[in-house]
């Protein structure tokens, strides 16, 4: 069932099945989700088991444990319940913080949300006290790419965990069974696996061979047909010439495979390199760009069309500006010998790069227009996250737009609808920061504790199990 929900299951004809999220606190919630949300707080995260075909079974499954009664003689499941109090709390929507905030999370979830000494507890509840900290919901991040080797994978999930992310979205160099399977069972202490499958472009002899390579719209069409079948979380695409290197994706091309996409009820993320690329992908119906404008300011038309769309998410991605920055926050997970040349290697300039400020200027440009802002960035370095945060507050947003745009606005970009916001019914996966972010974007380095689905990371013994790696690689 591609739920993410892993605590607390229940035997069912031998199928381990989850324990539905608790609703007993509704009248207590501040930040209440929607209707729609509270009545299925998994949301879209089961469209991934329902194209696989176990949906008819699953269902019946899930009616037959939610009827039944306890088996005669065996006590109810007890819960486990957290009461945490005293911090901040950035719920991720935009609304000012709550100070002095507190909420109760239940097994894997947030059962209510208020102000210290609102919050209403059962007596044989955990407390944790977290006055003089800051909690942000766990990050999600829409363009990432990860190994499609299984143990290499959940490596660079538990390293995503480390710095912050609850959920990554592996954008379309996948192949093989692992990046499904991770993604139907999430692995203890690292963050939930999204995999767009194989991408989709035209033939680029030289590099990638795990995309699908067309030539004509039947041919992206059974594309995306065959990563249907496999239950992707979104098809990528890309539109780029590499500097003239290669034919890209043509109107007639990216248009078959975007109509396909959404008789699929799939969305299409693109990487894009131009303006008029993305003029036309617009057109088109694209649902958001992986990256930014890259080789010229935005105009008056491009503005006016996201405008006219505003279904469309737009996630920059920004290039390394080739400034020089402190990476000696990176100490936890990287030798000093490592990070000495990491440093080195970042960029020495005062100023930063004309790539960059291109992409500044679009994305200030688009986000002043209120277009949906989303958050991802390439590669495979999962503390590149806080690198690209603080770059879009160069770029004119606020450390709290930025925040919201790493959190609500990218879960719902990948559908995942009980992630991205600290609200009764969403999923306990959340960020303890040292320090307060909305002064200074920065500080969502100052990681005191990562909970993903209502239990703690272990950081400290994921940071030094990778340090002592380091000093023995064998």
């Amino acid at each position: 069932m591609g739920a993410r929900i892993r605590r607390r299951r229940r035997q069912v004809f031998g199928l381990s099945l989850p324990r539905l999220p608790p609703g007993a606190y509704p009248d207590i919630s501040i930040h209440n989700p929607s209707p729609e949300n509270a009545l299925n707080p998994t949301g879209r995260r089961f469209r991934g088991f329902i194209r696989s075909g176990f949906c008819t079974l699953a269902s019946i499954l899930l009616i037959t444990v939610g009827c039944a009664p306890e088996e005669a003689g065996q006590p109810p499941e007890a819960a486990r319940t957290i009461l945490f109090e005293g911090a901040r709390l950035i719920v991720g929507d935009g609304s000012p913080p709550l100070e002095e905030g507190a909420f109760l999370v239940e097994d894997d979830w947030i059962v209510a949300v208020g102000h210290r000494g609102e919050v209403e507890a059962p007596q044989e509840a955990t407390r944790v006290d977290l006055t003089g900290r800051t909690v942000i919901p766990a990050f999600v991040n829409t363009h990432i790419h990860l190994s499609s080797d299984r143990e290499e994978r959940i490596e660079q999930l538990r390293h995503n965990a480390y710095y912050g992310a609850a959920a990554v979205l592996s954008l379309g160099v996948d192949h093989g069974e692992a990046p499904f399977n991770l993604r139907a069972e999430p692995v203890p202490g690292a963050a939930i696996s999204l995999t767009a499958g194989r991408g989709i472009t035209r033939p680029e002899p030289g590099r990638s061979e795990v995309p699908f390579w067309i030539d004509e719209p039947e041919e992206g069409r059974e594309a995306v047909r065959e990563l249907a079948a496999e239950g992707v979380d979104i098809v990528k695409i890309w539109v780029d010439d590499r500097g003239g290197e290669y034919e890209k994706l043509t109107p007639e091309l990216y248009g078959a495979v975007i109509d396909e996409a959404h008789r699929h009820d799939l969305k299409v993320t693109a990487h894009i390199f131009s303006l008029e690329d993305a003029k036309g992908l617009l057109e088109a119906g694209v649902d958001a760009f992986a990256h930014g404008v890259r080789d010229r300011d935005v105009d008056d038309e491009f503005v006016a069309m996201l405008e006219e769309r505003p279904h469309v998410v737009y996630v920059p991605n920004f290039p390394n500006p080739g400034v020089e920055r402190d990476l000696s926050w990176l100490a936890g997970t990287i030798p000093p010998d490592e990070l000495v040349e990491l440093q080195e290697g970042i960029g020495q300039g005062t100023e930063p790069s004309e790539s960059f400020r291109i992409q500044a200027r679009n994305l200030e440009r688009v986000h002043e227009a209120g277009v949906t802002i989303g958050f991802g960035t390439d590669g495979s370095s999962p503390w590149m996250a806080h690198l690209e945060l603080e770059a879009m507050t160069w770029a004119g947003m606020s450390p709290h737009e930025v925040i919201v745009a790493a959190t609500r606005n990218s879960a719902a970009l990948v559908g995942l609808d009980d992630l991205g916001t600290l609200e009764a019914g969403k999923s306990a996966d959340f960020v303890v920061l040292d320090g307060d972010p909305l002064g200074d974007i920065t500080n969502t380095r100052r990681i005191a504790a990562v909970y993903l689905r209502g239990d703690e990371m272990d950081r400290e013994g994921f940071s030094a199990r990778l340090l002592a790696e380091a000093d023995d690689p064998r």
